[in-house]
């Protein structure tokens, strides 16, 4: 087991109104090169979302229950305004095939009634 202190623990902060399959590329590719990542679901309140912050906190717990590298958390204060020491950058993209995916698209057609299974992770359940 790696001593808390050596851990190497990603922050991946975003909205995730939906988690889409490129959420969950970055994750998983971000489990690669860590030990840990924290998803971090901030709240802001002049974005109009369309699950509720709770909704959000149990869809994705629910989703990633079984992996023990995974927490997922909400803060309700500036990405940038985390006093961390120590931290290092790491930039992680999608992939090219999944960039036309994104969380506004996916909104779109859930208010329309679509189906939305293309893009959002398996085992994803919308509530």
């Amino acid at each position: 087991m790696t001593p808390i202190s050596s851990k190497r623990i990603a922050v991946f902060p975003g909205t995730f109104d939906p988690f889409t399959l490129g959420h969950m590329s970055i994750v998983s590719r971000g489990l690669e090169l860590l030990d840990e990542v924290v998803i971090a679901i901030g709240i802001n309140d002049s974005k109009r979302t369309y699950f509720t912050v709770e909704q959000r906190l149990e869809m994705l717990r629910d989703l990633f229950r079984d992996n023990p590298r995974i927490r997922v958390v909400s803060y309700d204060s500036l990405t940038i305004d985390r006093k961390l020491s120590g931290v290092e950058t790491i930039i992680l993209f999608t992939e090219p095939e999944l960039t036309h995916i994104s969380s506004t698209i996916v909104r779109e057609l859930l208010r329309f009634g679509h189906s939305v299974d293309e893009f959002v992770p398996k085992g994803l359940k919308l509530v």
